[in-house]
């Protein structure tokens, strides 16, 4: 059997947006460090995610010093954004839960409403430790995520994208496949297992870092947005729904909330621990 090994890291900054591949990354209790860490929300508080604006895509956050990220998207001169000083919050709604975060600032916030063509205002999580509590049906006591869907992480793998590949192209639109996996938004993908075998798994370690498997990911119509062009299609939801359907979620990866602290590099063995 092949040696299982971690593929790739992915770091998303701001929540729907295009992300960055790092070689390595921090593990902290709620996620990767810098992930999921800002978010945009609308006239009505609510997380603006790629179902209603899949342009989110376009943008381009990158990490710099301190916590702050540069924006840069199509048709708009980047913007650098620092971490905005401590003080009073606002509430964010987001997957059922209502989080208080910091907000950016006026100029964050035009530069994002012109993109979009929509009244918006960027949002920065203060204090990941006690502002959002992960789902209690599958946490343990403190446990807590960023503005991430629900979990501090999200595990994908190589062999489980082939197989949903080759399920796409035995379909009726295999000409949307093969699909990359940036379709997912995964933090950490796994190379050398077979597929669907993240399906079995409950504790696992990634290097040095030990992680419980939470949940199953059930997937939306995120994934039918092409990450490139912001172009929508019908798979792989039409495939999952064949072929991956557990009870109401259409499964594709797993939920992870580390057990440890320290860090995870790309090529770290991935061992199965139960």
């Amino acid at each position: 059997m092949a040696k299982s090994v971690l593929h790739s890291i992915h770091v998303h900054p701001l929540k729907a947006a295009a992300g960055h591949a790092p070689g390595e990354a921090v593990v902290e209790p709620w996620g990767l460090a810098g992930d999921r860490r800002w978010v945009l929300i609308d006239e009505k508080d609510r997380a603006v995610t790629q179902r209603p604006q899949p342009r989110m895509t376009l943008v381009s956050v990158e990490p710099q010093a301190g916590g702050a990220v540069l924006l840069s998207a199509p048709g708009r001169e980047p913007l650098a954004v620092a971490v905005p000083e401590p003080g009073g919050t606002t509430t964010v709604e987001i997957a059922h839960d209502k989080v208080e975060g910091v907000p950016a600032g006026a100029a964050a916030d035009a530069w994002f409403s012109d993109f979009l063509g929509i009244a918006v205002r960027l949002v920065h999580l203060d204090d990941p430790a006690t502002r959002r509590p992960v789902d209690p049906r599958f946490a343990r006591p403190g446990e807590t995520v960023s503005f991430a869907d629900g979990y501090p992480l999200l595990l994908t793998s190589l062999g489980s994208l082939d197989a949903l590949n080759t399920l796409i192209a035995q379909g009726d639109r295999p000409e949307e496949g093969p699909l990359p996996m940036n379709r997912f938004r995964p933090n950490l993908v796994v190379e050398g297992t077979a597929a669907w075998a993240e399906d079995d798994w409950s504790r696992i370690a990634v290097g040095e870092v030990r992680f419980r498997v939470a949940t199953m990911c059930g997937r939306c119509v995120v994934t039918t947005i092409d990450q490139l062009t912001a172009e929508r299609g019908r798979e792989p939801l039409r495939t999952l729904g064949r072929h991956r359907r557990f009870g109401d979620k259409l499964v594709f990866g797993q939920n992870l909330v580390p057990e440890s602290p320290g860090s995870v590099r790309v090529g770290d063995p991935v061992r199965i621990l139960e």
